[in-house]
């Protein structure tokens, strides 16, 4: 049996639909069941709620849901436990730098960049930030072969960096790795170039691509805040990570209130709680922390250098099999050398919709994303109006393949009549 029958195995998905080829872990993983398990236990053994119980069983539950934050910080390399805030999602990460920092820092006449490769999430908060405070919002555009339009030092594009950040930059929010074109942005060779134009700077990342698909150092990057959800690296729905800067984090004042961000509440003043604390108001999704860290802990025993290696293999052989049996008919957006990109392949066959690809493939058990995928501005500036998108992870191989390259040549095939 090979090695990913042999993780194929600990996913019991797999067991209800044998025929399943999931191409679609951009959007969401699949879980294992030691994660399953992990949740079960929460929820049979340990079910209280955490930080205010002097009972066993919520000292018990507190103690398994602060430890999360302990794996979490050698994860991704935090200096601290105080830097890793539990949030919703990526999605809410971002939204709570947006609101929380942004608000407090960027004014009428300052500056904030993105890029036009953002998802929603890290879009959509700054636009409405700078509208709001009334600052520019300006944005990297993409090569035609997939790499944001920036000239560094060492890498030689259209606009260099310093046209683009200045004193007047409050804000980089940028990708690590396009949901779209599986591009992997050169983070650290930007992040440093744009705080030595202007050390003020506070630069976010969405690390959503990135974190379940590759080492991920924060320490190494430079960034200011990194931002990451659970399902889409064998965890559970609803429990994201925020990291940031413990001196940012001090510094900026809560997002909501209410429970367990309180330290002490009098009729006249409120005092809050320290950072991380002070951001995570209301119960939160205990048994999703809880799940988070066994998926963490399933993702270490493979190894995140092999997992990007093993990756970066598939998408090679993805690429090469479809030129090979589609030639000029299929567009593959985004980077044509694999070493450049992470396991993410949007694409366009001939003209036919993407919604009708992916209907054809799911009658043969093949899941892949047709739209947008949370990225209009990016569509819009590459003038399609949707892509197909098929994505890799630990349970995909060869097989799976030829596999979509079958479903495809049946889609092209219906299609064409």
């Amino acid at each position: 049996m090979d090695k990913i029958a042999t993780i194929k195995k600990d996913f019991p998905i797999f067991a209800r639909h044998p025929n399943l080829t999931y191409l679609d872990s951009a959007a969401t993983s699949l879980k294992p069941l030691s994660v399953v398990n992990k949740i079960q236990e929460y929820y049979q053994e340990y079910s209280a709620n955490i930080h205010r119980g002097i009972y066993q069983i919520s000292e018990k539950a507190t103690q398994e849901y602060e430890e999360t934050r302990q794996v979490v910080t050698s994860f991704i390399n935090a200096e601290s436990e105080k830097e890793i805030v539990y949030t919703r999602s990526a999605t809410e990460g971002l939204n709570l730098v947006a609101t929380s920092l942004g608000s407090s820092i960027v004014g009428a006449g300052d500056e904030i960049v993105i890029t036009i490769m953002e998802h929603h999430s890290n879009f959509v908060p700054w636009q409405q930030l700078a509208k709001k405070a009334q600052a520019k919002l300006k944005i990297i555009g993409v090569t035609p072969e997939g790499y944001l339009d920036l000239e560094l030092d060492n890498i030689k594009y259209t606009n260099h960096i310093s046209k683009i950040v200045n004193n007047k930059t409050k804000i980089l929010a940028i990708t690590y790795v396009s949901n779209v074109l599986g591009t992997i942005n050169p983070i650290k060779e930007i992040i440093a170039q744009a705080k030595k134009i202007n050390p003020k700077i506070i630069v976010v990342v969405d690390g959503a691509q990135a974190v379940p698909h590759m080492p991920v150092d924060v320490q190494d990057l430079g960034a200011d805040f990194l931002v990451f959800s659970g399902h889409k690296m064998l965890g559970p729905t609803g429990i994201g990570i925020l990291w940031g800067k413990q001196e940012l984090f001090e510094k900026m004042p809560p997002y909501q209130y209410g429970g367990d961000m309180i330290k002490e509440v009098a009729i006249e003043n409120t005092i809050y709680q320290d950072a991380p604390w002070k951001f995570e108001a209301g119960t939160p999704h205990i048994a999703g922390v809880i799940g988070l860290k066994e998926a963490i802990r399933y993702l270490q025993k493979i190894g995140m250098h092999k997992i990007h290696k093993r990756e970066q293999k598939l998408l090679a052989d993805a690429l090469k099999r479809l030129q090979e049996e589609f030639g000029d008919n299929i567009t593959v957006l985004g980077p044509q050398k694999s070493q450049d990109r992470a396991g993410v392949m949007a694409f366009r066959l001939a003209d036919f919709h993407p919604h009708d690809i992916a209907q054809i493939l799911d009658e043969s058990h093949i899941a892949i994303r047709a739209g947008h995928h949370c990225a209009m501005p990016l569509h819009t500036y590459l003038k399609f109006s949707a892509s197909a998108r098929a994505s890799f992870y630990i349970y995909n191989n060869d097989a799976d393949i030829e596999k979509l390259i079958t479903g495809l040549k049946k889609a092209e095939k219906t299609l064409t009549k």
